[in-house]
């Protein structure tokens, strides 16, 4: 997941809801799985965000717009 708010100058409300609680479920559809979210770093964030801005290019636009790194946020399946 990408918090990019837009390019906004702070982080989005979710984004600061999974730093405080990192126990997430997410659904898709139907389908609801149940998850830890981390923020990447380093070159899994670099491999990562080449690979969103694939899928979306306006993400290379909200990041010039703002100061802050845009976290790219990896939710690890929990059983």
């Amino acid at each position: 997941m990408i918090a990019s708010k837009g390019g906004a100058p702070q982080h989005p409300g979710w984004y600061r809801n999974t730093l405080a609680d990192p126990d997430v479920e997410v659904q898709v559809g139907t389908a609801k799985l149940k998850a830890r979210a981390r923020t990447a770093t380093g070159e899994e964030r670099a491999r990562l965000w080449e690979k969103a801005l694939e899928f979306w290019p306006p993400y290379a636009d909200y990041q010039r717009k703002t100061e802050r790194q845009i976290p790219v946020v990896v939710l690890d399946p929990v059983r």
